[in-house]
């Protein structure tokens, strides 16, 4: 009988022993100092890991999968949460509790089920990051953990925070955009929600995770400072904002190593560099060895069944024994487990699986992060609003008269009673296809009861073209549905929808366009409709939210988290790495543009996008005056008055880009230094001070791991959006400085 089956005969059995007689802190018999609340968790941790056998630590680092669906799946682990994302047994001798995951960002996920769970699901990361409303994103990950905790789960593998270098990667509606500091603070704050709950949170993909054509075999190629200042500067927000206790390493290749065994990711970079003390769990088949994972800092194989080999079971164990790893090394390893689980009340808070969840009161938080959220790309001669009173509305397309779509993949979030549309293809994973049932067309006619709303399929663009004819306004549904494992082919609508959509606008010039997309798509019908508003994957009341936002009961303050190309011609690279024919095969990605993602790309080339990152309109106007900086106490603070000159209430981006100095090489022309998001009612105005974070002013040097302030004069720039819009500028003179990795000063060590 082999070690690992001997530990799970002692688990099982532990566990019926203490179903019995349940465990008493503090008993005579069994005293427990490390559940005295009154310790750190760095205390507890230690004082714990001291009381456990070999065997005890063996089981901390090796997690099944929680479904009955998996590659390899050999073993039915009956503690497991049904079609849950994993399981990792406790020790309840030492009143420790087992970890039961779940995904995702978007709200409690299941995983391969007939029968998945059913809750509230948030519009997709990218959605949220369309906000630029950090409170919003606690918000909603505090909704999203309270859902977790009352299903019974005590981690979430959420903080999905990889940077958009590619507008076709299938997973960027998980993420935040394209900006690392936008990024880290909106998924930062998202994480710390969703810990609010005394629940572990992930960060992730660490790191590259950029595309998913290969992804389990790419090579992510970059510069050190490059990635240090991109997309590892996001994960280092949000660690530095959300304090997630766990970090989810990639399963994509890092200059040469895996990302689950790369020991300056893992090792130099997250855990000496960032002072990171809590663990590294692998991604779902992400890990390829015992010896060199362990040694190189990951600490707990995810998802086992999905991996080639139980690489930290009886692999490890030998590993160990024969000195292969350390014991002081495997210590840690279950020490970071053990401290992620005190630090965050995971040991002090028990879960149980039968909590009430308040459907109404969690939807209304999806509807709200959804309407604000959206973003009003284009609206001529003012068409939206929408009156009320108008005659007659054709909507066509997207089903639109039975629900709003979401993304596919690990994350999906099943709705209450079950999927609007049945019967889409993909039936599978990263299947099903899943509309909310929240109708566009029923919430439209309940906003215009007088109206006549005619609902066309948009299957035959001529019938669709000729209902729009007869109409006094048509909104036409664009969608793509894209899910976790596929990128897009391209950047167009699938199946003809752009043809549709022309058909429509040459009908009918009063025709708005409403795009439920992963993210940037093309539009070559944009000069032929009126209005376009972009709603994303609008989450569990989407329909809802969209109809408000179309009539006006709702002023869109949405803005762009991620450019829109005018072209693939304009992206590093138009034609996507890899072969989805041959997923296995090994290959390189060139990350050569570096730092310079998103926006940073398209000033570096001039190139100019469809639209720029942080554009968004209104029904009202707003207008900045009195900007001023000032460097004060090691801090260069910026203060502007936004005025609300329009005649209705609204809410504004108001963004601060900084150029650099001509002394100082950055990736490149600017960088978003700050913003505030400001709620005005018509005729307000507001004071607003920005504290500028001190390294978008920096260059990293590489070698003595130090942000670097160049003397001289810095441009500050307050915009709309990226490319200018309301545009006022400023130069402010700044002195040399160095900063530590975290933005600190580093004190001089010049002689005066």
């Amino acid at each position: 009988m082999s070690t690992r089956t001997t530990t799970l005969i002692k688990h099982a059995l532990a566990v019926a022993i203490a179903a019995a007689l349940p465990l008493i802190a503090g008993a005579a018999e069994a005293p427990m100092p490390w559940m005295n609340r009154a310790l750190s968790a760095d205390q507890r941790a230690t004082l714990v890991l001291k009381e456990m056998t070999q065997e005890e630590k063996l089981q901390w680092v090796y997690g099944y999968f929680g479904s009955d669906f998996a590659p390899k799946k050999t073993t039915k682990i009956a503690a497991a949460l049904p079609s849950s994302a994993g399981y990792i047994p406790g020790v309840p001798r030492l009143g420790l509790p087992a970890l039961f995951e779940t995904d995702a960002g978007l709200g409690v996920a299941s995983q391969a089920s007939a029968n998945p769970r059913e809750r509230t699901s948030l519009p997709s990361g990218l959605a949220t990051a369309a906000t630029w409303n950090p409170k919003l994103a606690y918000q909603g990950g505090a909704m999203i953990g309270a859902e977790a905790r009352a299903s019974g789960f005590n981690v979430m593998l959420a903080g999905g925070v990889n940077l958009m270098r590619d507008p076709r990667n299938g997973r960027n509606f998980e993420y935040a955009g394209e900006d690392p500091l936008l990024s880290g603070i909106m998924v930062g704050q998202a994480v710390k929600g969703i810990q609010s709950n005394h629940l572990i949170s992930t960060v992730k993909h660490f790191a590259l995770n950029s595309q998913e054509t290969g992804r389990t075999e790419l090579d992510a190629r970059i510069g050190n400072v490059a990635a240090r200042t991109s997309d590892l500067l996001a994960m280092q927000l949000v660690i530095e904002q959300g304090h997630p206790g766990s970090v989810m390493c990639a399963y994509n290749r890092v200059n040469g190593p895996y990302a689950c065994e790369n020991a300056w990711l893992l090792n130099e970079v997250l855990k000496q560099d960032w002072g990171f003390k809590g663990y590294v769990m692998s991604d779902w088949g992400a890990v390829h060895s015992t010896v060199a994972s362990a040694n190189n800092g990951l600490d707990q194989q995810s998802g086992s069944e999905f991996d080639k080999s139980p690489y930290f079971a009886g692999a490890l164990e030998e590993a160990v024994k024969t000195g292969a790893v350390s014991q002081s090394r495997f210590d840690n390893m279950v020490y970071r487990i053990l401290y992620a689980m005190f630090d965050k009340g995971v040991v002090d808070h028990p879960v149980k699986p039968d909590g009430a969840i308040d459907f109404a009161a969690h939807g209304l938080i999806s509807r709200l992060d959804a309407e604000e959220s959206m973003v009003l790309l284009k609206n001529d001669a003012q068409l939206l609003p929408l009156r009320k009173d108008v005659k007659t509305i054709a909507v066509i397309g997207g089903y639109a008269d039975k629900g709003v779509l979401s993304g596919g993949g690990s994350s999906q979030v099943y709705p209450v009673g079950g999927s609007a549309v049945k019967g889409l293809l993909p039936a599978i994973w990263p299947g099903p296809v899943v509309y909310h049932p929240s109708a566009p067309v029923k919430e439209i006619a309940a906003l215009a009861p007088g109206a006549n709303v005619v609902f066309d399929s948009g299957a035959d663009p001529a019938k669709a073209a000729q209902l729009a004819a007869s109409a006094d306004v048509a909104i036409v549904f664009g969608t793509q549905w894209i899910g976790e494992a596929n990128d897009a082919v391209d950047l167009s609508l699938p199946d003809k929808q752009d043809a549709l959509i022309a058909a429509v606008a040459a009908a009918n010039p009063r025709t708005v366009v409403v795009l439920e997309t992963s993210g940037p798509v093309l539009m070559p019908w944009l000069g032929k409709t009126a209005a376009v508003l972009q709603a994303w994957y609008p989450g569990t009341r989407g329909g809802e939210a969209i109809a408000r936002v179309l009539f006006g009961d709702v002023n869109p303050s949405g803005h762009l988290p991620a450019t829109f190309p005018a072209s693939l011609s304009q992206l590093p690279r138009p034609v996507l790495d890899g072969d989805p024919a041959k997923p296995q095969m090994q290959f390189r990605v060139d990350y050569h543009e570096g730092a310079a993602v998103g926006y940073k790309w398209f000033d570096l080339k001039k190139h100019i996008p469809l639209f720029p990152f942080g554009h968004g309109l209104s029904y009202t106007q707003f207008a900045y005056t009195g900007l001023a900086g000032e460097y004060k106490n090691g801090q260069l603070q910026v203060r502007f008055k936004v005025s609300n000159t329009g005649k209705v209430a609204g809410k504004d981006v108001a963004q601060l880009y900084v150029a650099a100095s001509p002394g100082a090489r950055w990736e490149a022309p600017k960088r978003l230094a700050g913003w505030d998001k400001v709620d005005l009612q018509p005729g307000e105005s507001r004071e607003v001070t920005l504290t500028v974070e001190p390294r978008m002013l920096a260059v990293l040097d590489g070698p003595s791991k130090t942000w670097r302030i160049a003397k001289g004069k810095y441009k500050l720039v307050l915009a709309q959006d990226a490319g200018g819009t309301g545009e006022s500028s400023i130069t402010v003179d700044l002195p040399a400085r160095k900063l530590d990795l975290h933005g600190k000063a580093v004190p001089s060590t010049e002689k005066r």
